[in-house]
């Protein structure tokens, strides 16, 4: 029994395929076209899946949609009425797509594939609820779902058991955490729906010093963790932005314009709305546990992302294991589309060991082959070595103990928005120049932003207080005391000054208040990662390294062995390592771009 479950439209769009239970192949659209976060119908993730499962569209049995588009375009419809005229720009611009491609999504997947059976549909926020328990270890457990808005619902909460879902309660638009963390993306100067994580990494810096004002203007915050939103700050019910000039006005003055200097206001406003959504999510958690009486706790939607308020919500309790969707956005919808349609429409049982997911490390994506790899190199008279398979590991860490920054392309790539050692970049987390180094010449991103450890799943207790592995880098742990150095006041000094302050013995990991966000690797997930780990402990005494995104800013993270080299070589990356291939930059030909490709990113 093949099952297709589809995400676009909005954003992330992405496809995933199931057979009999058991997760083939997910994937987002942009790896393929290149564009990030491509909400267009994902034609080549659909097409890679079906490769990936050995079948042609004919074998597939059911296709399901993660959303209910009338639903949806009721909620619109609804929300234009109440602000018209206001909102009737909005409304002129949906009105196309809408009509043309969301109402009529059967007929967009008969044109797109040529399949031809009745097309499925589930709710929003079902889909996140099966992303979530599904592939968790648990056999029964609580269920929280936070994000911007799906359908009607922004948040909703329940409990799995075996293979049914239960969804108690819902939070209905307008009043959404993920709205209200979003319009602070967009007044401190970042995307929205994609500079969340920014956001996040920008309130170390800053004191929360709006956050009273925050919980007394903008948003009425219950002890349950349900919120009411104050929409006189607030401007997208009709217009085209996320907030308005009484909000302005409230914190002093207008919304930073993209690129503009960050200045102190910017980072207080950031760590005040950090804390506030810290403080939801905890609340909602505690409401939960109460409500569902599970110890174990499934997370998923867009703001299951916060991995900082994860790591709050696991240090603090009320559960004693929590697991995250590790595509736990609108991607993720994909996934859990296809896996409630086998459990809950087919009724088919499920079975859990309790201890290891069905996530498969999220290792779901294409996988080239070192004669795919080598075809490639020598089509384009690129200068490779081939690596011994007894030696690739040691050659790997020598390279980057040596201080070289290392572009690692090998296995399956990651389903989700974190790079997990298929699609990475590697540097030395010792030396105190591979933060700046990643962020200006490999990055070309802000240098505030904070860099995420890779250690050996074994050894994590020894760097981190974290107790549990972290396999998708979506918790928020804190450096070992003994591993801080102390210091200086921030007051009076600018971000770069408390950049240049090393923090620790691990500097290029050690965000400003000590914290890191974490992943751990063990040898059965993903065998040559773990490897290339072992033999960097082995070499420098230290089982932590540096392990960014393999991409750069504004585009996705690399999919083909094309894709690897053409980064590698836009950059000032030292090493390319494509399965059992390396190659170094001084023995490559001169790059030629036919323009400034800085100039078409999107700079998000």
């Amino acid at each position: 029994m093949h099952i297709l479950g589809i995400s676009c439209f909005y954003h992330d769009s992405a496809a995933c395929l199931v057979r009999d239970g058991e997760v083939i192949a997910a994937a987002q659209e942009e790896r393929f076209s290149r564009k990030k976060h491509d909400p267009r119908f994902p034609g080549n993730a659909i097409a890679y899946c079906l490769r990936e499962g050995g079948i042609d569209v004919r074998g597939v049995d059911h296709v399901v949609f993660y959303d209910k588009p009338l639903l949806t375009f009721e909620r619109l419809l609804m929300t234009y009425l109440t602000v018209a005229p206001r909102g009737l720009r909005s409304w002129l611009q949906a009105m196309p797509l809408w009509l043309g491609r969301k109402l009529h999504f059967q007929r967009v997947v008969r044109r797109e594939t040529g399949y031809e059976g009745p097309v499925l549909f589930t709710e929003h926020h079902e889909s996140h609820a099966a992303s979530a328990f599904y592939p968790s270890p648990f056999e029964e457990a609580a269920i929280l779902t936070v994000d911007g808005v799906g359908e009607w619902a922004t948040a909703s909460y329940g409990f799995g058991k075996g293979s049914e879902i239960t969804l108690l309660k819902e939070l209905h638009f307008p009043d959404s955490l993920g709205l209200l963390y979003s319009a602070f993306t967009y007044f401190t100067g970042f995307k929205v729906n994609s500079g969340e994580y920014k956001l996040m990494g920008l309130a170390p810096y800053g004191v929360p010093r709006y956050k009273d004002l925050i919980l007394s203007e903008i948003v009425d915050l219950k002890e349950d963790g349900s919120l009411r939103l104050n929409l006189s700050y607030f401007d997208f019910l009709g217009g085209l932005r996320m907030t308005n000039r009484r909000f302005a006005r409230l914190f002093g003055g207008p919304a930073r314009r993209p690129e503009a200097e960050i200045t102190q206001r910017e980072m207080d406003i950031a760590a005040s709305i950090q804390s506030v959504t810290e403080e939801a999510l905890r609340r909602m958690a505690v409401h939960v546990r109460r409500e569902t009486g599970r110890k174990n706790l499934c997370l998923a939607g867009g703001v299951a992302l916060n991995c900082v308020a994860n790591g709050r919500i696991l240090r603090e309790g009320p559960f004693g294991n929590i697991w995250i969707q590790p595509a736990a956005g609108d991607a993720g919808g994909a996934l859990g589309s296809a896996l409630s349609v086998w459990y809950r429409y087919l009724g088919n049982r499920r079975s859990v060991d309790g201890t290891d997911d069905g996530q498969q490390g999220s290792y779901l994506g294409p996988r080239f082959s070192n004669e795919e790899v080598r075809a490639f190199l020598a089509s384009r008279r690129y200068p490779y070595h081939e690596l011994a398979p007894e030696g690739r590991a040691r050659v790997v860490a020598q390279q980057i103990a040596d201080g070289k920054i290392v572009g690692y392309m090998a296995g399956r790539m990651e389903f989700g928005p974190r790079a997990l050692g298929a699609r990475s970049i590697l540097g030395d987390a010792r030396r105190e120049d591979t933060q700046s180094v990643m962020n200006r010449k490999i990055k070309y991103r802000e240098s505030f932003r904070p860099f995420a450890p890779s250690v050996l799943e074994e050894k994590a207790g020894e760097y981190f207080d974290l107790d549990t592995p972290s396999p998708y880098m979506l918790l928020v742990a804190y450096l070992r005391e003994e591993r801080r150095l102390p210091q200086p006041s921030g007051e009076g000094r600018s971000l770069v000054e408390r950049l240049r302050a090393k923090r620790s013995d691990l500097p290029a990991v050690t965000h400003l208040d000590y914290s890191a966000r974490v992943q751990t690797v063990n040898p059965r997930k993903k065998p040559d990662y773990y490897a290339v780990l072992s033999e960097f402990e082995r070499l420098t005494g230290c089982a932590v390294m540096v392990n960014t995104s393999f991409n750069i800013r504004g585009e996705p993270i690399v999919c083909t062995p094309e894709d690897a080299y053409r980064c590698f070589m836009r950059t000032e990356m030292d090493v390319l390592v494509m399965e059992d291939s390396i190659l170094y930059k001084n023995e490559q030909p001169p790059w030629q771009e036919k323009a400034d490709w800085r100039n078409g990113l999107e700079l998000d």
